[in-house]
């Protein structure tokens, strides 16, 4: 098998030389996403850091009571909160919040036009299947490799790693709710004479919202799956603990801070539930 290995298919120094290329001809590009991120991250984490705490932990009961309509689930997000303060591990929480709204802004910004786009082209979504299952499938860590080239070290690259990992959900969950409504609602809409502009924004979209807000989860959840692989690129948040328990072998600070992660992932997974 030596004549199979000896020709083996420059994988490596193709890929090398297209980050190379791209370095050259694209750096304007790069540089002005950076600053793009930046500018979103410094702002999310403004307005989370600058009040006091308990301003925002009003704000984020507020939002829960408006979506569920119940009081148990903003009291659960108060005192998931209080624990956090307790603990001390507010800023963390925040840089790690910080990261996982800027990629709900971007995922779901970006993903839920492709979405519609791939319901209303069935031959689009064909060819767009293969391309999402290699980003979800692919390992987390690979993205960090071109995320460090391009964009250096910290949250900005951070959050362009969790944005290519997170971004197939709220791709698939959009194209499946608004290709599964029903047809004879559409053939409604059709013949009082709607638009397509009418039938997608009055049609299509409530119908498919509980699929959208489900997409919304998922970015959540998954977003909050990288906030340990994001700190391993310069990322501030949760994942910093985490990876500094795991180099000196402390396992209290590990399972604390590994606690916290899990209570902010409980907290918004209850916060944004919605059922049709």
């Amino acid at each position: 098998m030596n004549w199979l290995t000896d020709n083996k298919i420059p994988i490596d120094d193709a890929a090398e030389a297209a980050f190379d290329w791209l370095l050259v001809h694209a750096g304007w590009l790069f540089d002005g996403l950076s600053v793009a991120m930046e500018w979103l991250i410094d702002a999310i984490l403004w307005v989370l850091q600058t009040p006091h705490p308990l301003i925002i932990i009003a704000a984020f009961a507020a939002v829960t009571w408006a979506i569920q309509r119940n009081w148990k689930t903003p009291l659960m997000i108060v005192l998931g909160f209080l624990f956090i303060l307790n603990q001390d591990y507010w800023e963390e929480t925040t840089e790690s919040l910080t990261l996982v709204l800027s990629a709900c802004v971007v995922c779901m910004g970006v993903g839920v036009p492709i979405g519609i786009a791939a319901a209303h082209r069935p031959k689009l979504y064909r060819y767009m299947a293969p391309v999402l299952d290699l980003m979800q499938t692919l390992p987390t860590f690979v993205y960090l490799i071109p995320a460090i080239v391009f964009f250096g070290i910290g949250m900005v690259p951070g959050l362009i790693a969790t944005v290519i990992f997170v971004l197939p959900a709220p791709i698939r969950l959009t194209q499946l709710g608004i290709a599964s409504t029903p047809k004879p609602l559409l053939e409604a809409a059709q013949a009082f004479g709607a638009k397509p502009s009418q039938t997608l924004w009055k049609i299509e979209l409530p119908y498919a919202l509980p699929q959208i807000m489900t997409g919304l989860n998922q970015t959540i959840m998954l977003s909050l799956s990288m906030v340990v692989i994001a700190a391993l690129v310069g990322a501030d948040g949760l994942g910093v603990p985490v990876v500094r328990a795991l180099n000196s072998v402390n396992t209290g600070l590990g399972f604390e801070s590994g606690l916290i992660i899990v209570v902010v992932a409980i907290m918004l997974d209850r916060m944004l539930r919605v059922t049709r």
